[in-house]
Formats: structure tokens, sequence, C-alpha cells
């Protein structure tokens, strides 16, 4: 990573944060083209139906908000859920009020808040790998039985 990854968190937050509202405000479903699609593996896996594929797609959308804010609020982490449970709410809001086409739903809701809370514990693993590499390996044991203040002297 560069000295300044912040930066490129931030950008990502933005370039993130404008793809969600443009799914999220987009004026019909983005999934009303995929019909056929999401037929055709229902059909082929029955478990799949519609609404647990637009929950998992509502939990994945959101994966990348808990990682990004993860990342760029480190002294504040405990903000990150709520800043998106705002979010979603935020927009499940604004669906209801500007869009009679979409249906907002209190189930994207607990989707999205799970979703960046997955992306917290993918930003957790991410640091944990970075601290095991970083870290100074285990010092070998000396020759002695046990440790030095419990070996007695022979003499």
């Amino acid at each position: 990573m560069t000295s300044h990854w912040w930066r490129d968190a931030r950008a990502w937050l933005v370039a993130y944060g404008v793809a969600v509202a443009l799914i999220g405000f987009w004026p019909v479903p983005v999934d009303s083209g995929a019909g056929p699609l999401l037929r055709a593996v229902t059909a082929v896996f029955p478990v799949a139906t519609y609404e647990r594929i637009e929950f998992g797609a509502n939990v994945v959308m959101f994966v990348p908000l808990g990682l990004l804010l993860t990342m760029l609020l480190p002294q504040a982490r405990w903000l990150v859920l709520p800043i998106a449970f705002v979010a979603t709410v935020t927009l499940e809001s604004g669906q209801a009020i500007a869009l009679s086409a979409r249906t907002p739903s209190v189930l994207d809701i607990i989707a999205n808040t799970a979703g960046a809370c997955l992306g917290m514990l993918v930003a957790a693993f991410i640091e944990l790998l970075a601290r095991s590499r970083t870290a100074p390996p285990d010092l070998p044991e000396s020759s002695g039985e046990g440790r030095p203040e419990e070996r007695r002297s022979l003499r």
C-alpha cells in the first residue's frame, strides 16, 4: 500500500456512492430486464428464489461500504454500521417518496446493513492478515528447559 492509501479509499468510496445512488434511484427496478435469467437460475436451483437472490444482492451491494468506511474510520469504527443504516434508510425513503415504480423494503434495509457488517468483517480479516505478515518472527527458545526464570541452577 502507498502512504496515501486513504486517498484511494476515499476515491473508491465516492465512486461507490455514485454507483449505489444510480442503482437506488434508477426510475425502474434495475433487475427489470433480468426476468428470463432469474427464472433460469430458479429452474436450476429451486432454492434460489427471486426474493433470496434480491436479498443476497442487497447484502453484496453494501459490503464495499462497510469495508471502505472501516478503512477510512480506524478510530471511529463504531460509526460504520450507523452510517450504513442511515444511508440505506435514506435510499429506501427516497424510493418511497420519489419513485412510484420502485418498492422500498425493510428487508432491503436489513440486507444492506448486514452487507456493511460483512464488509467490516472483511476489513478486520485483511487487517489481521497484514499484521501477521509484518509481525516479527517468533524467536527460537533457548536451549535450556523452560523459561529462564523456571530454570534451576545445578550447583
